[in-house]
């Protein structure tokens, strides 16, 4: 259908017929229409509304509501010299005579009645509108799809997939995404490895659509491709390794409550989707914008379930605890993401320990397996209390300072124990070490957050990439978060 064009001088009114108000101005209409200074009448839902004005102008494709910025109908708007001189929303009498220079216009009527929505502001209308009649502003390269083509199929085909179905990224979904940042869609994020393709916000946004993202997730996931993308978090290492290793984003402040975060019950597993698919949209950016793709550059020997998604909140609700983004040098209550190596979970299970200084001799026997139990200082690791866990120390008054440093202590072994062939186990630590105690961890190795059920005496680790004795070349990496 070819677009009327809206009048150079006159006046143009928008209406449809399913609005009290609109009936209600359907005599103003007519009147207007026979002796006014011309009118063009578009009617968003019946071409024949109003039936006693001639030749009303189809707009059932919302293309002319969407062209006048049209938020409630009726909308009556003059046009001078092909510019809008006046507009008036809904009815009021006294304006409508004077945009029209009728003194006595209305006069049986009553003198206001407000509007109702126009159709082009629907839900899901304005991204349409804008993606079929407006500049969209997006760049992406776009793929036309056969008729009837099943677009989920077309995904997997082209590889843009993880393995799972994902959503398809039409440019109405993109928009809709892009809403929720301030960042320009061009603008540049980072290069992201192995290919070290430049991506942009826009390019953020279409992976974010693919893994159901909702716009209000964006700032979150932007920081934490901007953390993966730093140097001293070593993505490429991390993508190009035989180990387990996904990045995993743990985010602190009050935005995890505000977009639903889980920080609770079954916090590392599934249910809750933003935990399941800000983790999953950053390494579909690595796999799609990067080229990380398992086979290519991701040698995983085995792989994670953490390479579809690993990402949760952590707990603040204990005013006396000490966030990790606090403890690693934000304000409290500053919105952030820490970016680390993870690999998968090995659970905890102490049900007996009563006083803090059981709990962390259990805790540490654990951690000791990290890698292997005589590995010393080539991996990072997570410990996540959970409240049960937390209560003991936190009845005890011990904090995360005290806890770190008992757990860094007691994880802390002679050089007879871990020195290769001790045991009768060819692993372990060089034979030219000369120290007379080996720890565990490296400087800063050993992070602690605080998350999970309410009930059950389980705690949990979450190892890190072997990157390296000392840990000189990969750190975890955290960022504020820009809203």
């Amino acid at each position: 259908m070819e677009r009327a064009p809206l009048p150079e001088d006159g006046l143009a009114v928008v209406v449809k017929r399913d609005c009290p108000t609109c009936e209600l101005v359907e005599p103003v209409l007519e009147r207007l229409s026979a002796e006014g200074d011309g009118l063009a009448v578009f009617s968003q839902d019946d071409p024949d509304f109003p039936a006693a004005v001639p030749g009303v102008i189809d707009d059932t494709e919302l293309e002319h509501s969407f062209r006048l910025d049209i938020e409630t109908v009726p909308t009556l708007v003059r046009f001078e010299d092909g510019r809008e001189t006046g507009r008036i929303v809904g009815w009021n009498r006294e304006e409508w005579r004077g945009l029209t220079s009728i003194p006595d216009l209305g006069e049986d009527l009553a003198a206001f009645r407000p509007g109702c929505g126009s159709l082009s502001v629907a839900p899901g209308a304005a991204e349409r509108l804008r993606a079929r009649f407006g500049d969209t502003g997006l760049e992406a390269r776009r793929v036309a799809l056969e008729p009837h083509a099943d677009s989920v199929e077309a995904c997997f085909d082209r590889g843009w997939t993880d393995g799972l179905p994902v959503v398809p990224p039409t440019p109405e979904r993109i928009i809709r995404m892009l809403a929720g940042t301030s960042r320009a869609p061009d603008a540049i994020v980072g290069a992201v490895p192995p290919d070290y393709a430049e991506c942009t916000v826009e390019k953020v946004a279409i992976n974010a659509v693919l893994a159901g993202c909702r716009p209000e997730y964006m700032p979150v996931l932007l920081a934490a491709l901007e953390a993966a993308l730093d140097p001293d978090f070593t993505l490429h290492g991390i993508l190009c390794s035989t180990c387990f290793t996904a990045p995993l984003i743990i985010v602190n402040g009050p935005i995890a409550r505000r977009i639903g975060m889980n920080s609770g019950l079954n916090v590392l597993g599934q249910g809750n989707r933003a935990n399941a698919t800000i983790g999953r949209a950053l390494n579909l950016i690595v796999h799609n914008v990067g080229g990380g793709r398992p086979g290519g550059i991701d040698r995983s020997t085995f792989g994670a379930p953490s390479k579809y998604t690993f990402c949760f909140a952590e707990d603040e609700s204990d005013e006396e605890w000490e966030p990790l983004s606090v403890s690693r040098g934000l304000p409290r209550g500053t919105d952030a993401v820490t970016l680390f190596q993870g690999e998968g979970v090995q659970g905890i299970m102490d049900q007996a320990s009563r006083t803090p200084e059981e709990l962390t001799a259990s805790l540490a026997a654990c951690l000791l397996a990290v890698c292997h139990p005589k590995i010393c200082e080539w991996a990072h690791a997570v410990l996540l209390l959970s409240p049960e866990h937390y209560a003991i120390y936190r009845e005890a008054g011990w904090g995360r300072a005290r806890i770190t440093e008992a757990l860094l202590e007691a994880t802390t072994r002679p050089l007879g124990e871990v020195a290769r062939g001790a045991g009768g186990l060819a692993e372990g630590v060089p034979d030219s070490e000369t120290r007379r105690h080996v720890p565990k961890f490296p400087p800063g190795g050993l992070l602690l957050a605080r998350a999970g059920g309410a009930a059950g005496l389980y705690s949990a680790i979450l190892a890190g990439w072997p990157g390296g004795r000392a840990w000189r070349h990969s750190h975890p990496i955290t960022r504020e978060i820009e809203t």
